[in-house]
């Protein structure tokens, strides 16, 4: 089977099988997703939507945030990964945001990138998610499973199972198919021990290909 063809096959599985895919963080304005994707890294989703609960209540908005003190911030986040670092970040970012950009969140994902605590798989994710752009995120389970799936090859760096991927994902499906992968590997493809069993992948996968010849 080509390359081709196996991205073909996947992303048909997907379209079948998971035809509804979204972020699993808990946001209702650009604001609020650009808050809990900075507080996600390091951290489960699940625990983001606990913080940012409050948070939210007391920064609605990213007003309220540029205004406050980093050590306030650090409060409400003190519960997730690394808070003094995102407290710093979340304050940056919320004075760029207003000084720099209106209080509005750029869909460039270069510009994007400018902003405090924002990388390129955080401003892929904003792109992508709020501007339906063909950003394509890559975080640990998008470039584990990429890679045990055999969609990616010798991949070393996040940015190389980026262009990879792009290269053969229609430009349309990148939003979703980012989504696929995370939730993919979240729930059967995990880290330690992928449910090769109940995944209904096997048959294309190279990982579980290996595993039983």
């Amino acid at each position: 089977m080509s390359r081709k063809e196996q991205f073909e096959k996947i992303l048909e599985y997907f379209k079948e099988n998971k035809p509804i895919a979204e972020t699993e963080l808990e946001y209702s304005s650009p604001y609020e997703l650009i808050v809990a994707v900075i507080l996600s890294a390091q951290c489960t989703d699940k625990r983001v939507n606990i913080i940012t609960v409050d948070f939210f209540k007391r920064f609605p908005d990213v007003k309220k945030l540029a205004e406050a003190e980093q050590a306030e911030i650090f409060d409400y986040i003190k519960s997730c990964s690394y808070p003094n670092n995102k407290a710093k970040h979340l304050s940056g970012m919320a004075k760029m945001l207003l000084n720099n950009y209106n209080g509005q969140l750029p869909n460039d994902v270069d510009e994007l990138q400018k902003l405090p605590g924002v990388g390129r798989k955080t401003a892929n994710v904003l792109a992508s998610v709020i501007y339906n752009q063909p950003a394509m995120a890559v975080d640990t389970h998008v470039f584990r499973v990429s890679a045990r799936l055999g969609l990616t090859t010798n991949s070393k760096t996040p940015l190389d199972t980026e262009k990879q991927l792009v290269k053969y994902i229609p430009e349309e499906l990148i939003p979703i198919a980012h989504h696929w992968l995370i939730l993919h590997g979240r729930y059967t493809c995990v880290a330690r021990k992928p449910k090769c069993e109940e995944c209904g992948l096997k048959e294309l996968c190279k990982h579980y290909e290996n595993q039983v010849n």
